[in-house]
């Protein structure tokens, strides 16, 4: 089941994110949130954007939302897009099935522009694979540019890429 995040989801969401960033450089994050600002970050969201979850037998095992890609009124119909899966639970199709579903939603928004900016390796390491990029491939988003070496975690630098995937008309 796919449903809308709601502030008393965080606990779990937090131990789903919790894992990323502690264990990957997926996200440049070096520190958890405490579990009021991570709530926070989905009162805040859910303001504009969608913010989902998705369970199997009542367990939430993954979530995606969108959220500001510029914070300018000419950027409104664009927008940027995360998405964390419980780590034991990769590779069950429940990533496409939220992607899926949040591409729906702001569909129905009007948006027309997604953007992922994803962490890259320039060797893949056990903090950091290509995986992010290929499965963003796989929904439909192309590469559209590279940084280089901006992200430093575990006493690493590693790039940065953005992907984009246009889903409505630019009338």
């Amino acid at each position: 089941m796919i449903r809308n995040a709601t502030k008393e989801d965080a606990g779990r969401l937090l131990d789903i994110y919790a894992y990323y960033v502690e264990n990957t450089a997926i996200t440049f994050e070096y520190e958890v949130p405490s579990l009021e600002e991570f709530q926070e970050r989905i009162i805040n969201t859910r303001k504009r954007y969608p913010y989902l979850v998705l369970e199997e037998n009542g367990i939430i095992l993954g979530y995606a939302y969108a959220g500001v890609f510029k914070n300018r009124a000419a950027y409104s119909r664009s927008c940027e897009l995360s998405i964390y899966v419980e780590r034991n639970a990769r590779s069950r199709g429940y990533g496409r099935m939220l992607y899926e579903a949040l591409e729906t939603a702001l569909r129905d928004m009007g948006m027309l522009n997604l953007y992922a900016c994803i962490a890259c390796p320039r060797t893949e390491d056990e903090y950091l694979t290509k995986d992010s990029e290929q499965f963003h491939r796989h929904m439909g988003f192309t590469l559209i540019g590279e940084f280089h070496q901006c992200g430093y975690k575990f006493n690493r630098w590693y790039n940065m890429i953005w992907m984009e995937k246009l889903i409505g008309e630019h009338n």
